[in-house]
């Protein structure tokens, strides 16, 4: 019975996978560039991100990812040793993480130009800051109304691609955490 049910399992795992006529979206290197908005720097910065998709199941896909943005900002402080004036920091970061992605492609009918699609993206993110020399107060940045900072996060993605050709496409992707337009690499 257990030989049984594993073969089925596998069998219907290799219909889902490997459907044919199944438009592939994996084996793709996505180049961005965008913008992201993050309420502790007060602004949108410039954010570099690349990723690359592979076909997990039928219209479904994950993607390592990296990224980069850096910024600098003005911090309030003294005390009475050290007169009030604003200081200046530097913070790079570097998100670590995997994008899932869900193609609708199926459902809106959409032609062989066109991919639409909604993703949530989970990582960490390496930080780096730097303070202005003459600084000697608290060096933890406050996000969100939370003390320092936590290296995790949790983004919502929709998207589409339009394909330029077989091996090459643009994709505009709109998330809660950075918003990029670029390149696709089939």
């Amino acid at each position: 019975m257990k030989v049984k049910n594993i073969v089925l399992i596998l069998l219907t795992f290799g219909m889902i996978v490997d459907g044919k006529g199944q438009e592939k979206f994996g084996n793709t290197l996505n180049l961005g560039i965008g913008l992201g908005y993050y309420s502790y720097t007060a602004h949108t910065v410039p954010v570099l991100n690349i990723n690359y998709e592979f076909d997990v199941a039928k219209n479904f896909t994950l993607a390592p990812s990296i990224g980069f943005y850096n910024y600098r900002n003005d911090y309030y402080w003294g005390n009475k040793n050290y007169p009030y004036r604003f200081y200046t920091y530097h913070e790079t970061v570097v998100p670590i993480g995997v994008k899932g992605t869900y193609y609708f492609d199926d459902l809106v009918k959409a032609n062989s130009k066109w991919d639409f699609y909604g993703a949530g993206s989970l990582g960490f993110a390496i930080i780096r800051s730097s303070w202005e020399d003459g600084y000697y107060g608290d060096r933890t940045i406050y996000r969100n109304g939370y003390r320092g900072t936590t290296p995790l996060y949790l983004d919502l993605h929709i998207g589409t691609e339009y394909h330029i050709n077989q091996k090459l496409g643009l994709f505009l992707d709109l998330s809660t955490g950075v918003s990029s337009f670029g390149l696709a690499i089939h």
